[in-house]
């Protein structure tokens, strides 16, 4: 599916729900940070609405944690130089409805506003930015805070402790969104 923007945005939901789940919102929203990014156009997103098992299995077979996240970020592998003109493809967001569905009721935010906050944050996982120490987290919120409220969402993520000795700079396949 491609945007009026040239991106290609796919949005697949793969569980069986009663929830309306705004696509076409979601696929803004993914949008919307590419743009802000300027990421070339023709570039390539996927996010996939799935059950927690999923999650969970995915979240302890990259990571090693043998738990249901919110949210997974897949950045795609750098594509080889002597593709031609296949189109870039930034990588797949995974989020976990459920625990999107429980975290939205406990905080006392509408669901559609922490699916968009998940993808936003997953989105700028694809594109590089990471939480893993306290430096890297401040210029993550700033960029997610600032897309968030240009969308519209006034959900303020607090920032996470960190240790003292926390500096590393550490990278991983797959990162968790929250």
């Amino acid at each position: 599916m491609s945007t009026e923007s040239g991106y290609k945005i796919v949005i697949q939901i793969q569980l069986e729900t009663q929830v309306e789940l705004d696509k076409q919102r979601l696929q803004k929203t993914v949008e919307h940070v590419l743009i802000s990014h300027t990421v070339a156009c023709g570039t390539g997103v996927t996010v996939v609405i799935a059950d927690d098992r999923e999650v969970q299995r995915l979240n302890q077979q990259f990571r090693g944690v043998d738990a249901p996240t919110d949210a997974l970020s897949f950045p795609s592998e750098p594509m080889p130089e002597d593709v031609g003109d296949a189109e870039p493809y930034l990588g797949d967001l995974i989020l976990a409805l459920p625990t999107l569905q429980r975290q939205a009721e406990a905080e006392g935010h509408a669901l559609i506003d922490e699916l968009v906050l998940a993808v936003v944050h997953g989105t700028l996982h694809l594109l590089g930015y990471d939480h893993d120490n306290p430096q890297r987290q401040l210029v993550m919120w700033q960029a997610q805070e600032a897309a968030l409220k240009s969308l519209g969402v006034t959900i303020i993520v607090p920032l996470f402790e960190f240790p003292p000795d926390s500096e590393s700079d550490d990278d991983s396949s797959a990162s968790s969104s929250a």
